[in-house]
């Protein structure tokens, strides 16, 4: 059943009513953020769907984007370093966890790289784009999906969402708007704040065994650690601990 505070408008977000792109079907969000990024719109600028056909995630994976879930992609030019753009993500991961936790009361948690997991099920994806010109970023684009009055579980057994863990409808825009009005305060301060530090109090990763798969291969064991840079440290069978900064991970 439809509700209709479940509707997501631009008048919707006083304020910021001019960096509200919605649509009620796309192909991707992160699709239009691009050519809205490349032709210079503002920071904080939000694309938003109701559906999007072709969604994706991590490694070209399509995110299955139906009715009642949240989509959008924030279009982001933070003041930092191309080798600092691994802080903008673990932020967005911790600030979505910390914001289902504290206002719904679900107890969620951060995977490595940056999905959210409830009773290791996953509710949220990350994407992001980067554009840079030499020692600067141009343009980051934040692609999330969240489950929230859909239900996935019939597409991706391993998925959850708000309404099936509240039994209930939320509000869409309630729950954006409380994302980013904590995370675009977060971003001001993202290149001081020790991020890893916060996002590790929340991860569902550590001393678990662990899957990760790249384009190239596939890599086992134990994850100990994520260090400063936001790569993740895998403690093999030979003994031996692999740096990786990028790939998918699953939990074994």
């Amino acid at each position: 059943m439809s509700d209709i505070h479940d509707t997501v408008f631009p008048g919707d977000f006083p304020g910021r009513e001019d960096k509200i792109k919605y649509f009620k079907e796309i192909s991707s969000t992160m699709d239009v953020a691009r050519e809205l990024a490349q032709t210079g719109c503002p920071h904080s600028t939000v694309v938003i769907a109701d559906r999007q056909v072709k969604g994706r995630g991590r490694l070209k994976r399509t995110w299955v984007s139906e009715k009642g879930g949240l989509y959008f992609t924030l279009v982001l030019r933070p003041q930092l370093s191309p080798l600092e753009s691994y802080k903008v993500n673990f932020l967005a991961s911790l600030v979505l966890a910390k914001t289902l936790r504290q206002k719904y009361s679900i107890n969620a948690g951060v995977k490595w790289p940056n999905d959210i997991l409830v009773g290791g099920k996953k509710i949220s994806g990350i994407l992001s784009e980067m554009e840079t010109q030499t020692d600067r970023i141009d343009y980051i684009n934040l692609g999330m999906g969240i489950n929230v009055n859909n239900d996935p579980s019939g597409v991706e057994p391993k998925a959850t969402s708000v309404k099936k863990i509240l039994n209930r409808n939320v509000s869409r825009k309630d729950l954006l708007t409380d994302f980013l009005n904590e995370f675009e305060a977060r971003l001001c301060t993202v290149a001081t704040d020790d991020v890893i530090f916060q996002w590790k109090q929340h991860t569902v990763t550590l001393n678990q065994k662990v899957r990760i798969v790249t384009h190239h291969e596939v890599s086992e064991g134990i994850a100990i650690d994520v260090d400063q840079n936001g790569a993740l440290l895998l403690a093999q069978s030979d003994g031996l601990v692999k740096t990786i900064l990028y790939g998918d991970c699953f939990l074994v």
